[in-house]
């Protein structure tokens, strides 16, 4: 779980490929559909979709000639979920500086 974890993240790291799984969140795309909206290569945009197939959050299938790809949103949930549980921590650190703030502004006013 840690290394999937690990690779989730790492292929989100890149604005390319966070946009490449936006574009799949409304749909099945064409790698070169996926590769028009940045002016590359067909090369270059499978570059992109290995990493994200190796994260495991793209599935590519061969329709044609064409290379058709989906997204799949697992990991994305394991990555949500592994994120909110620092939720907690946040939220307690946040009220504390409330808190404080709050306190502060009292002795000023």
């Amino acid at each position: 779980m840690v290394e999937r974890l690990d690779m989730t993240f790492a292929a989100l790291a890149d604005p390319t490929r966070r946009a490449m799984l936006a574009q799949l969140g409304r749909g099945e795309h064409s790698v070169g559909e996926l590769a028009a909206p940045f002016a590359m290569s067909f090369a270059g945009a499978a570059k992109h979709l290995g990493v994200l197939e190796r994260a495991g959050l793209v599935e590519r299938r061969k329709a044609g000639r064409q290379q058709l790809c989906r997204l799949r949103a697992a990991p994305l949930a394991e990555a949500d979920a592994w994120l909110r549980q620092w939720e907690g921590v946040w939220n307690t650190s946040l009220d504390l500086l409330e808190g404080i703030l709050k306190t502060d502004r009292e002795k000023k006013g």
